[in-house]
């Protein structure tokens, strides 16, 4: 009887060493989610970078009833730079693509709860069939939308040629802020592909952070270069989801993957 107490004893004693390890580890790998979203539109089939209008209504509804803190990705990076802690419940929103229903779908419901978000977009693709136009941009500009580069043709950068990758990078940037009046800051790359060369050149460029998707191998996001951010789809839906991505954790768990 008294060895089973004895053992008991040891679990128990083992448990709390573990619970309060991670209770002091956790705050440390605490990470600002990056959501990115696509397309705000509907769809036959659910689609990994899709969203319906009124997901994406009850996705922010959800932010603000919660209390979560939008802040613009300038802001995040600028905190990261300097060493700054963000408190729970902090996040950052994004678009990849530049699609006319982040005007159309999107762009009401951040207004509508005051959020700020960054839409990357590839040049080449301004004013074409679904695509924004530069007059739209500037209305959401207007309204605390970022507009950010996601090269000129949304090539992979790293199947390219070294001289490719910098008109795509510098070009890009050069014809928004030619546009829209404004200083391009940040950038996505394309399918999150990257590699040191890719950065280097976005840094030389003069952009002051750049996204990619789940792609590199630091969790907590401190290279401002390679910002690891969380997909939000019709498949999140669910509120316990939710809130694992909207976690500030939720990096820990997922699998790594190659740069390019």
């Amino acid at each position: 009887m008294r060895q089973i107490r004895n053992i008991v004893i040891i679990i128990c004693v083992i448990a709390i060493m573990l619970a309060l390890a991670a209770f002091l580890w956790l705050p440390s790998r605490y990470v600002v989610p990056i959501l990115m979203f696509h397309q705000v539109t509907y769809t036959e089939h659910p689609q990994p970078n899709w969203v319906s209008p009124e997901n994406f209504q009850w996705q922010m509804a959800y932010l603000k009833d919660h209390g979560y803190n939008v802040i613009r990705l300038g802001e995040l990076v600028e905190g990261t730079l300097a060493g700054r802690a963000f408190p729970r419940k902090t996040v950052v929103i994004t678009f990849d693509d530049g699609y006319e229903n982040n005007y159309s779908n999107a762009f009401k419901v951040l207004k509508q709860y005051g959020f700020p978000a960054t839409i990357f977009i590839g040049t080449d693709r301004v004013g074409t069939k679904e695509r924004l136009t530069w007059d739209q941009m500037k209305e959401m500009i207007a309204s605390g939308i970022d507009i950010g580069s996601h090269t000129q043709s949304e090539a992979y950068l790293p199947d390219i040629p070294v001289e490719q990758q910098q008109q795509e990078i510098q070009t890009s940037k050069n014809i928004i802020e030619q546009n829209l009046g404004v200083n391009v800051e940040h950038f996505a790359y394309p399918i999150g592909g990257f590699s040191e060369g890719i950065k280097e050149i976005v840094k030389q460029a003069g952009y002051q952070s750049a996204c990619t998707t789940n792609r590199g191998y630091g969790r907590l996001n401190k290279d401002v270069f390679e910002l690891k951010r969380v997909r939000f789809s019709d498949k999140d839906d669910r509120k316990d989801y939710l809130w694992i991505k909207l976690s500030g954790y939720y990096n820990l768990f997922r699998e790594t993957k190659d740069p390019y």
